[in-house]
């Protein structure tokens, strides 16, 4: 019945669609609570009333953004599709941007002490990334081979190395090897305790990657390359591996951008990278939120870089284009 009368009615249909979302709406910002001050400060002759009806000045306020929302929403579907993205990422960002200056922030602070988080931070950061993310790949390159072993011990330390790295947090492994290593001989610095942690988990990790990547070939391939008198380790190498690369580098450069995040961590043990700077900084004048946001700003730009190069990367390699 429903379906018939959509069918034949469909603009009414649409517009009643339109009406219970905006109800919909409406309804899910008054549950959360929705502030009616800010219609007081644009209207400020409302605020008597206001003031003796809240349920109603939280009412009226859901249903005013919800109407703001709607009409949004329809100015956006006259755009095309790359105006569309242009503006919603304007907007989603002017709103993040109003959501931080609602802190009361000190940007005087946050402007003394964004050299210092860039120039030591960032480049703390990024070196110690880029060389995790390369033993990684070394160490998930010869993981990923010895789980495809038919050797049941070069099988049994891959899956044994995996399962460990993969099933303990990150934070407890940079913990282990700063403080564990030490108490049977090895005395070891903080940033290549957290070198070797990342590189550990992440190797675990991008394991699976290879290997998966690996399995994506034809078998077909390999039994034309033995035929050809090549060796194992030739077909591996100028056979399965620049074919699988199509597969691989698209997750592993995901990993990458998840790594630099997670760099955050080694902070714990004293690495002067970004979040412990903005910790340490924002400590000195009790401004913690100021060094907090500019520290989150600086993390999202370099992974909004990292993603352009990974795209221009799969654009390179084409996108799981495995023949």
């Amino acid at each position: 019945m429903i379906g018939r009368l959509i069918l034949t009615y469909p603009e009414a249909s649409r517009r009643a669609g339109a009406l219970l979302v905006l109800a919909l709406v409406t309804l899910a910002l008054y549950q959360l609570g929705i502030s009616s001050a800010w219609i007081g400060r644009l209207l400020p002759a409302s605020q008597g009333w206001l003031g003796e009806n809240p349920a109603a000045g939280r009412l009226v306020s859901a249903l005013l953004i919800a109407l703001i929302v709607a009409a949004n929403w329809k100015a956006l579907r006259q755009l095309s599709r790359r105006q569309q993205i242009v503006a919603v990422w304007a907007e989603l960002f002017a709103l993040l941007m109003l959501f931080f200056y609602s802190f009361d922030l000190s940007f005087a602070f946050i402007a003394k002490k964004i050299g210092f988080l860039v120039t030591q931070g960032v480049v703390t950061t990024l070196y110690i990334s880029a060389i995790s993310i390369v033993i990684a790949t070394v160490i998930a390159l010869a993981g990923a081979i010895a789980k495809l072993s038919s050797n049941g011990v070069v099988y049994g330390l891959a899956t044994f190395y995996t399962s460990l790295f993969r099933g303990l947090p990150l934070l407890m492994q940079i913990y282990i090897i700063y403080l564990g290593l030490p108490q049977v001989g090895y005395v070891i610095s903080a940033v290549p305790a957290g070198i070797l942690a990342l590189s550990l988990c992440y190797g675990a990790y991008m394991t699976e990657i290879f290997r998966a990547g690996i399995e994506s070939i034809p078998r077909g391939q390999t039994e034309g390359a033995t035929a050809l008198g090549l060796s194992p380790a030739q077909t591996m190498g100028l056979v399965i591996l620049p074919q699988a690369m199509r597969v691989i580098i698209p997750p592993t450069g995901n990993q990458f951008i998840a790594m630099l995040k997670d760099s955050s961590l080694v902070s714990v043990v004293g690495v002067w990278e970004i979040m412990y700077l903005a910790r340490t900084q924002g400590q000195t004048e009790f401004r913690h939120i100021e060094m907090l946001i500019t520290a989150s700003m600086i993390y999202w730009i370099l992974s909004i870089c990292l993603e352009y190069a990974q795209a221009r990367i799969e654009e390179r390699f084409g996108r799981f284009d495995v023949r």
